[in-house]
């Protein structure tokens, strides 16, 4: 078969995706697939000419675009399947203010937050807070502060193009928790090594943080996790897997900060860790998300 696989692109989290990449790219050809990578660039053209050479892609894109639904939308209007959630599911989870109002709809606990932009308004969140890009991933560009001096020095420098989302700090453990076909993975417990929380530094230096699978947390904790993970997953119509991250404060509360669609897919990363824990090797978990992006229905 032969297989598309996207990667790299033009966001900040390129050489993440084009690491992951070659790793699935050497689990494609252990599966006997014939391989065309594509490094993604703004000619969507490209795209379109290799989506028309290929059996079924793989995505592996963080950030926008990709992750955003646009690289979806091209693939579902040329007839390739594809792994992963649809054009609409990608959308929504990426933007993390617009995916905490689905998760409030439906009763998920989620930290109090509010949209900053310039020339917009910010919902009133008193330190301690966390500043982040509402769209991004990899823990990119991330704050902590503890006070409104410096967090609003702050918030007065951004671009004018930039939406932040300022959420207030929940004290306690980061768990994670992924979805495969509609059955929780194992939860993670990560725990920073460096800094005060799960940075881009913390997630890709190899001493920057333990991640303890699965979790060494209560039972209780543990299936309420899984259960919001299922829950998230399904508010936000995604499809094959997802990854979504939570806050697990000193009185066993949970809340979920995001959920995340194209999570990273190196051998190390959290989701084929879990993935492993349950017993599903690295190889076997590519051969089934290109499986169900075969066996199911093209979303629109």
């Amino acid at each position: 078969m032969r297989v598309l696989l996207i990667a790299g692109g033009w966001s900040k989290e390129r050489q993440v995706s084009l690491n992951g990449a070659a790793q699935i790219k050497e689990a494609l050809k252990s599966l006997g697939h014939e391989v065309l990578f594509l490094d993604l660039s703004p000619d969507y053209q490209e795209l379109v000419n290799k989506a028309r050479e290929a059996d079924a892609a793989i995505i592996n894109l963080h950030g926008a675009p990709g992750e955003d639904g646009s690289i979806q939308g091209v693939l579902e209007d040329v007839g390739l399947p594809y792994q992963g959630s649809g054009v609409r599911g990608s959308f929504l989870a990426l933007n993390k203010a617009l995916s905490k109002q689905f998760y409030a709809n439906h009763g998920l606990r989620t930290p109090k937050g509010g949209l900053y932009f310039p020339q917009g308004r910010l919902h009133h969140v008193p330190p301690p807070v966390i500043c982040k890009p509402n769209q991004g991933g990899s823990s990119l560009d991330m704050q902590i502060f503890y006070n409104q001096e410096e967090m609003y020095s702050f918030l007065n420098q951004v671009d004018s193009e930039h939406e932040i989302l300022v959420e207030e700090l929940i004290n306690g453990h980061e768990v994670s928790c992924a979805v495969l076909d509609n059955e929780p993975l194992p939860p993670i417990l990560i725990q920073p090594v460096k800094g005060d929380f799960f940075d881009y530094n913390s997630k890709y230096d190899p001493d920057g943080a333990v991640e303890i699978c699965p979790a060494p947390i209560s039972q209780e904790a543990s299936r309420s996790i899984q259960e919001m993970s299922l829950q998230a997953h399904r508010i936000l119509g995604l499809r094959h897997y997802s990854r979504s991250d939570f806050m697990l404060d000193q009185q066993d509360n949970i809340y979920i900060l995001e959920t995340n669609t194209l999570p990273g897919m190196t051998r190390t990363s959290l989701v084929p860790k879990a993935a492993q824990q349950a017993g599903i090797g690295f190889t076997e978990l590519i051969a089934r998300l290109l499986s169900l992006a075969l066996n199911s229905n093209q979303p629109r």
